[in-house]
This record gives C-alpha cells, structure tokens and sequence, in this order.
C-alpha cells in the first residue's frame, strides 16, 4: 500500500505542475491579447508595466514588448538577489518572459475600432481574467508585485500601499501625457481588472451565512438539519446587556436556500434574530472542494 502511494504522489505533483505552466501560459496570453486589443489603441495606461510600456510607446516610439522585458526581467532578477533564494521560482519567471513575448507576437492584433469607454472596459476584463487564471497557479507575472515587494522590505510599507502607489503614479503620468479623459478611463479599467480577478478567483457563486439566536435554539437546529438539510455550528455568545450566555448557530447555504431557511426558523420562532450575509468563497462538503 505504501509502495503504490509513493508512485502515485510523483504522477500527482507532475499533473499538477503541468495544469500550473498551463495556467500561467494561457492567463499570460490573455492578459497580453486584451492589452493589445484594447488598452494600447486606446492609450489606457492602467498602471503597472503594461501601463508603463504604453506610455513609453506614444511618447518615445518603444516596442511594448521590449519596454515590458526590460522591467521584467530585472525586477525578477532583483527579487531573487534582494528579497532571498528562488522564492518566487520557475513559474514566475515564466509568466514574467512569456506575456512579453505574446505581446510582441500579437502586437499587429486589432478589432477595428477605438473606443476608450469599451478599451477600459473590455481591456479590464481580460487583464482581470489572465491574471486570475495566473493566480490559480500560485504564479504572478511579475512588474509592480515584485518593486512593491522590494519596497516593502526596505521601507516597512505595505505591499498593498505601495502597489496602489506605483500603479496610481502610472495613472498620474498618463494624465499628464495623455490628458485626464484617459486617465480617468485607465482607473475604470484598474477597477474592472479587480473585480474580474475576484470573479476568477472566488466565482460567483456567492454563498450566505446565517446567524441564528433563538430562544428555540434546539427546534431551530432540528428544522434546518432536517428541513434545509444543511449542517449547523452552535457558537457561544453572551449578550452585551445581560452579559447571560446565548447560543448562536451558524448556517452556511447556498442562494437559493435563503428563502427556505429564512422561512424554517420563522416557523420555529418568529422571534429568532437572524443575520443573513455573504460568504464569498465556501470550501468543503457541500461546497466547493479545495
């Protein structure tokens, strides 16, 4: 059993490798296509290198391509030398390498038309879906996620901080070269890419969490295992005035269970105090698997 075991994890971990750089190529092209398609034509600089090569692109008459390589590449080098060991490994620096060069294979790529509002808008969209599909295998593409981690370690400010710093002096200097119009238009696409990321990332399945204090806590219980049939945790609560211990159960279901258990516990106790919110990512039975 042991024997068969261990022949079986190398099988697992080469699948999994393989479903990785799969990800990582496929997201890279993605997001490389959708910056030739629609952020470029429409001089859309959304932060980031591809935000930098667009600008350099206008202004000095660079390849994209080259003006991604040459940022890439060094900060992936710098963050291997400053930041310690192949900590961000093979699969970066594929995605680093790789989005470039799509990029420059593409770059005579067009849809026939120029159209700010649908650059951000669609240019967004397929930023945000590459780099989820990259995300998922744990990878990045490099840019501005290695400077601000370097920045972070040198200067104790936040990744977070310094990412929205580099990206929004990005978007600065596309007002100034490209006017205000588009750069307002590259904050809508920043906005999209977000959200298509948490699209990608999550989904949209967006499941609910219920919290339940009932006086009939134990007939609550019975009803929504039974009724709902959804599994229930009892927490312990104390009440802030009477500071008298009161159970909380806790319910996850999907959308179309709300109803349901909403009218469930109503029957029980039309007193319950229930508070419904949004979970939005549920791993495990019932659920989506890990």
């Amino acid at each position: 059993m042991n024997k068969k075991r261990r022949q079986h994890h190398p099988r697992t971990a080469l699948m999994q490798s393989v479903i990785d750089y799969t990800y990582i190529l496929v997201g890279s092209a993605i997001v490389a296509i959708a910056f030739n398609l629609f952020l470029l034509p429409n001089k859309i600089a959304s932060g980031g290198v591809s935000g930098i090569s667009t600008i350099a692109n206008y202004v000095f008459g660079i390849e994209p391509a080259f003006t991604q390589w040459a940022f890439n590449i060094p900060l992936f080098v710098l963050g291997i030398l400053l930041l310690g060991g192949l900590k961000y490994g093979a699969k970066t620096l594929v995605g680093t390498a790789f989005l470039p060069l799509v990029v420059f294979l593409t770059r005579e790529w067009s849809v026939g038309f120029q159209d700010p509002l649908l650059g951000a808008l669609f240019g967004g969209i397929g930023i945000g879906l590459g780099l989820g599909i990259v995300f998922r295998a744990n990878a990045s593409t490099g840019g501005t996620d290695l400077a601000a981690q370097i920045i972070n370690k040198y200067s104790g400010i936040s990744v977070g901080v310094c990412v929205f710093f580099i990206d929004g002096l990005v978007v600065v200097t596309s007002a100034l070269v490209f006017g205000l119009e588009l750069a307002l238009y590259a904050l809508i696409s920043l906005f999209v890419t977000g959200k298509t990321i948490d699209l990608v990332q999550i989904g949209v399945g967006y499941a609910k969490v219920a919290l339940i204090i009932s006086n009939h806590q134990e007939k609550v219980r019975e009803s929504i295992l039974n009724d709902v049939d959804r599994g229930v945790t009892q927490l312990v609560g104390y009440g802030g005035y009477t500071s008298e211990e009161r159970p909380v159960l806790m319910c996850v279901v999907n959308q179309r269970e709300v109803t349901k258990l909403k009218q469930v516990v109503r029957l029980v106790d039309p007193q319950a105090f229930v508070v419904v919110t949004n979970a939005t990512e549920v791993l495990g039975e019932g659920f989506k698997r890990t």
